[in-house]
């Protein structure tokens, strides 16, 4: 199955329950374009998890086109509205990993699907013909290490642990000083999800972070944040928490597939300047496509099978 067909099946929901399906209702109901056709994309946008903003971008480059290609066809606004977002989201998988060791820091809340990820980055960058070495870190949630020995199994790469309830940075040290012995390519570290407070959390991201920093200082670093689809808007606040205190370099954006929510991945990109370099399509550990904003959108407006 390639790229496209993968988006495609990935956006299924938002396509015909969501908020294309809206969209294409709303197009067929009217004769003309009229102020009020606007007035109704715009509103699917934002309950379709758009955002506000970017609902009002969209809308008011919709408005600029059908004026400025003199469209009076009803029917090409939904073409139109299609061209608009394959021009607004933007990412792509390129990961800065130019020294060896590079380091990603891999964060997110509990339940995202954090630790799946990393199990299907460090096989998609073994497969690349990299050496990969994982970092336990999240020592807090129960079970996390022993889930996360699971995927470095099934990707067949090294994983350096310690007890549950272990000081995480003491866990990076660890990682980090294997990874160098080992002559590592790539250091993956999984962070905790939880604690006390957030601000405990991003006080413990922010260690780690000094950990790495002190010991490979001129090493590449990416930090990655996960996000869960199927969570909407509350994805895009809690990418705008981190963004804040972690410094994040790209989203990787889980259970696209089981949602009809799949409008947030243009708030995502719109409201946080961040590119979307990873999406989740699947369950199976190749399903972790690269972002591409064509085969996004075909996904979201194409119906048929290629």
């Amino acid at each position: 199955m390639g790229l496209f067909d993968k988006f495609r099946k990935g956006l299924r929901k938002t396509r015909e329950q969501g908020m294309t399906a809206q969209i294409n209702e709303v197009v067929e109901s009217y004769e003309r374009i009229t102020p009020e056709l606007y007035d109704e994309l715009e509103e699917i946008l934002i309950m379709g998890d758009v955002g506000v903003p970017t609902a009002e971008k969209i809308i008011k480059s919709l408005r600029e086109k059908v004026q400025n290609d003199g469209i009076s066809d009803v029917k090409k606004v939904r073409e139109t509205i299609k061209d608009i977002v394959s021009g607004i989201v933007w990412g792509g998988s390129y990961l800065k990993l130019r020294t060896k060791p590079s380091v990603i820091l891999v964060i997110g809340v509990n339940g995202v699907g954090k630790t799946t990820t990393i199990g299907k980055l460090a096989l998609r960058l073994k497969e690349q013909g990299r050496s990969v070495i994982l970092g336990a870190a999240d020592t807090f949630r129960a079970a996390a290490i022993e889930q996360l020995q699971v995927w470095a199994d099934r990707a067949g790469v090294d994983l350096i642990k310690s007890a549950e309830g272990s000081d995480p940075a003491s866990v990076v040290f660890d990682t980090v000083q294997a990874g160098k012995a080992r002559g590592a390519d790539v250091i993956i570290i999984d962070t905790a999800g939880r604690l006390h407070n957030k601000k405990n959390l991003m006080d413990e991201l922010n260690k780690i972070g000094r950990v790495i920093d002190r010991e490979l200082p001129d090493a590449s670093k990416e930090v990655l944040l996960v996000l869960d689809a199927t969570t909407g808007q509350n994805a895009v606040n809690q990418a705008k928490d981190f963004k804040d205190a972690a410094g994040i370099t790209g989203i990787v954006l889980t259970k696209l597939d089981g949602t009809a929510r799949g409008g947030v991945v243009l708030a995502i990109n719109n409201e946080l300047d961040v590119p979307v370099k990873f999406v989740g399509v699947g369950e199976q550990i190749d399903d972790l496509q690269p972002f591409d904003a064509d085969a996004f959108a075909a996904g979201l407006f194409d119906s048929e099978e290629k």
